[in-house]
């Protein structure tokens, strides 16, 4: 099975090249400071995260596209940051125009959310509260809410190896698109099984990181009755989230791209 060979291909190839784990922690170095800093002056933070999300959108696809290119390279020997930079480079534009393309969806999904919330909100004032509201109008706005999350949580589904089909099998925006949505639609249980495992991964690395965010953040140690962060504990949960985000950020890359190298071929 496709997932199950892709995960034991994983860990030898990461053992073989651990320079995949550099560019990784090199956007993990820009990250932690920003979790540090929100436990000293959160205003601060929020507008070094906000600057910082900014200049993630630009570099993001050169880092998608080097390290996809790495991730291949390592499961065929051996691999270099000169990969890294070379398929970074060569496919950075390609990557970034889809990038953009499911930001402006993300965006959109979050405006119908928006209007539908204000709606909901003027709804069940207008109701005289939850326990008075309408019944018929409560499901209208559940079904709507709930077909809107399952559109996009598909599309997501069908999309998720455009930046693989740009990188490995050299295509453009618009058939990288088709050719993650035409890999998918061949291998559905396949790739459910494979989200599955990501999301579990995926979750575990969110309740890691959204621990050391409540354990460094002065109102969250203010609502959960926690010690005030000091320097050694903050240290520590940085260099967890550091380590963390490191190894998560390296062997899902491989992962991924065994796993479309296996469907593929």
């Amino acid at each position: 099975m496709a997932v199950l060979s892709s995960l034991r291909r994983t860990p030898s190839a990461l053992l073989t090249n651990p320079v995949l784990f550099v560019p990784v922690l090199v956007v993990m170095l820009f990250q932690v400071p920003q979790l540090a800093l929100q436990s000293i002056n959160p205003f601060l933070s929020s507008i070094v995260s906000l600057g910082f999300s900014l200049v993630f959108i630009a570099v993001m696809p050169f880092f998608q596209g080097g390290l996809i290119g790495m991730a291949d390279e390592a499961l065929n020997g051996q691999t270099s940051l000169q990969t890294f930079i070379d398929d970074g480079k060569s496919n950075y534009v390609s990557i970034l125009v889809a990038y953009l393309a499911l930001m402006a969806i993300n965006f959109a999904v979050g405006m119908i959310a928006f209007f539908v919330a204000i709606f909901g909100g003027v709804f069940l004032f207008q109701s005289g509260g939850l326990q008075s509201a309408n019944t018929a109008g409560l499901a209208v706005i559940g079904v709507i809410v709930a077909i809107v999350l399952f559109i996009y949580l598909l599309l997501i589904f069908f999309v998720q190896f455009y930046g693989q089909a740009i990188v490995l099998d050299d295509l453009d925006v618009v058939d990288g698109f088709k050719r993650s949505i035409s890999v998918v639609r061949h291998h559905l249980v396949s790739t459910l099984g494979y989200s599955l495992i990501g999301a579990v991964i995926g979750g575990l690395a969110g309740i890691v990181f959204g621990a050391a965010s409540i354990i460094m953040s002065p109102q969250s140690t203010t609502a959960f009755y926690l010690p005030e962060p000091s320097l050694p504990i903050i240290a520590g949960m940085g260099l967890v989230v550091l380590v963390g985000g490191t190894l998560f950020g390296g062997f899902f890359a491989v992962y991924s791209v065994s796993f479309y190298r296996a469907i593929t071929q």
